[in-house]
């Protein structure tokens, strides 16, 4: 199975080097970026060098370049306020990237000024990512920790802030795509995870989302973990296969996945024909999930393949984000919108 991080390693091995930028990524103007950690952050990995966002121009989506931004250590949090009417909502955004990179406008900011425009704050979390080093370097948890680290802190800011933000503490969710599809997995299912030590009083409250949106996740599947268990040059052994494994290890799910009784809602969406994360990555997650009776609703499409983000192009799953804005609906984040009328000619 082709992992998440190999579409990282392409978009690499694609870049356009005459148009990249030297400095580090920078929100627009009137936006600031907030560090997430009063100091070094936890788990720290080794980096090639210093921040560096870099414009793609060959391998472009929808016909326009896309930024993506490597060797981050020092991650920060960005908020986007609404605009118009407030929801009370808050999503926290994680982009994509195969945990090596990430695609901060494609699956960042680009998502940013959709939510704000339904009147929904978005935080846009720069989580720490890195290519240098051994395996897992920067990767799914519970491979490597720091990402997860960084969502979970980033919660639980949103949450300690959310009066000054004018946010309902109880109407923060997660949203990502690719690893950050799965980066926001994770943060619905290890919430309870204790994964640094506490630091202030914003770590005395709870990190976990209130509902979860995974665009085209990876690393879900029983069929990923073997992979994923396998790609380091020291492969480590995973527990026994579950019945659903052996008769189909696409269906299983990933074991180091455990659904908790207080799982938050959940939206799933992928194309199947997705070369980087199959398919059977979203249908495990699904299987588990309804399971387990945890509220989820789950969208495929044909055609789509892999990091398309909000841009549309002719095929149908880019009208995705409405029907996101119809969940939030039916979950009661949002007002729920009533159903367009057909009449006959």
């Amino acid at each position: 199975m082709i992992r998440s991080i190999l579409l990282a390693l392409f978009f690499l091995s694609t870049v356009s080097t005459s148009n990249a930028q030297s400095s580090a990524w920078q929100p627009s103007v009137g936006h600031t970026q907030i560090p997430i950690w009063p100091g070094a952050a936890p788990d720290q990995q080794p980096v090639k060098g210093p921040e560096t966002a870099k414009l793609e121009t060959r391998d472009q989506v929808a016909g326009r370049p896309w930024t993506y931004v490597e060797n981050v250590t020092t991650p920060t949090m960005t908020v986007y306020a609404p605009k118009g009417g407030n929801t009370g909502v808050a999503v926290v955004v994680f982009p994509g990237g195969g945990y090596q990179i990430l695609a901060i406008d494609l699956e960042g900011t680009e998502v940013c000024d959709w939510l704000t425009q339904k009147g929904i704050t978005c935080v846009l979390l720069k989580y720490r990512v890195t290519d240098a080093g051994a395996y897992p370097k920067s990767g799914p948890y519970p491979e490597s920790p720091m990402a997860l680290e960084d969502a979970q802190r980033t919660i639980r800011l949103v949450r300690a802030h959310a009066s000054e933000w004018h946010i309902d503490s109880h109407k923060i969710g997660v949203m990502g795509f690719s690893a950050g599809g799965h980066l926001s997995v994770a943060a619905s299912i290890y919430f309870d995870k204790k994964l640094y030590s506490p630091l202030d009083t914003a770590d005395q409250l709870s990190c976990r989302p209130d509902f979860a949106v995974a665009l085209y996740p990876g690393h879900l599947s029983r069929a990923a973990a073997e992979d994923d268990a396998g790609f380091g040059k020291t492969p480590y052994a995973l527990p026994p296969p579950d019945a659903l494994s052996q008769v189909d290890k696409n269906l299983g799910l990933n074991p180091a996945i455990e659904i908790p009784k207080d799982m938050p809602p959940t939206f799933l969406l992928q194309a199947e024909d997705d070369h980087v994360d199959t398919v059977y990555d979203s249908l495990s997650y699904y299987i588990a999930l309804k399971k387990a009776g945890v509220p989820a609703e789950m969208h495929l499409y044909t055609e789509g393949n892999h990091g398309f983000g909000l841009r549309r192009t002719k095929l149908p799953i880019t009208g995705w984000p409405q029907l996101v804005e119809t969940w939030l609906g039916t979950i009661g984040m949002i007002a729920e919108q009533a159903p367009a009328i057909t009449h006959p000619n």
